[in-house]
């Protein structure tokens, strides 16, 4: 298994750490703008809308892959609204949302990186209340086939770097992957299998604090 790429990491949530996000998120060129969606294209959002807020917590195993070739697997958490935690099996990076910012973590550069919650594609699963009417988002397309209905979005206001799709199995309706595309046509999707909910979860999952360098307990430079 290929080691994944720090890029490649930040593309899940972050559609990359360059500012995109869901701040500045582009269609792709096959992608329908503003579908005119029938009945049962609606009938999915609205069962979509239910499984998502049906969430309490959340645990499962996860596949990250990416069209560069590379992936990776780890652990993640999730504690509706606003917490997240994904932690990578083999790569020296991690993420938590702790109901107001997304932290991004790479532990091999000691670096660690700061978004809005409602800057990031994650934004919308960890929503209070999912809803695809909301107007700050558009559904651009909405697709089923062989028991899997997929969903695309984008942020209505600019759509300039990124979309969203989530992807469902349709019976039972439960989400089983998000994928995100950046604005360099880049997609990683995040698959999840053994997956468990309704479970509590210890809250400091969701928090961070930089560990302390016992060669410098201050800080200091």
């Amino acid at each position: 298994m290929k080691r994944v790429s720090r890029n490649v990491a930040a593309a899940v949530l972050l559609a990359g750490l360059s500012g995109l996000g869901m701040a500045g998120w582009s269609t792709p060129a096959a992608a329908v703008v503003d579908a005119n969606l029938g009945p049962q294209e609606r009938e999915v959002l609205g069962k979509a809308e239910q499984a998502l807020n049906s969430i309490d917590t959340l645990q499962a195993r996860f596949l990250q892959l990416a069209s560069t070739g590379n992936s990776v697997e780890g652990e993640v958490y999730m504690d509706r609204p606003g917490k997240m935690r994904l932690e990578y099996d083999t790569a020296p990076i991690l993420m938590v949302a702790n109901g107001r910012h997304l932290i991004y973590v790479d532990k091999e550069l000691d670096q660690v990186s700061y978004l809005g919650l409602s800057q990031t594609p994650v934004g919308v699963l960890l929503r209070q209340n999912v809803s695809f009417g909301d107007p700050d988002i558009t559904v651009t397309d909405v697709r089923r086939k062989d028991g899997v209905a997929e969903i695309d979005v984008v942020q209505t206001e600019d759509r300039g770097s990124g979309t969203l799709t989530l992807v469902f199995t349709e019976n039972p309706f439960e989400l089983r992957q998000w994928r995100v595309v950046d604005a360099q046509n880049t997609q990683t999707a995040v698959s999840l299998y053994n997956t468990r909910t309704g479970m509590a979860l210890p809250q400091d999952l969701f928090e961070y604090s930089r560990p302390v360098d016992p060669t410098n307990p201050m800080g200091r430079n």
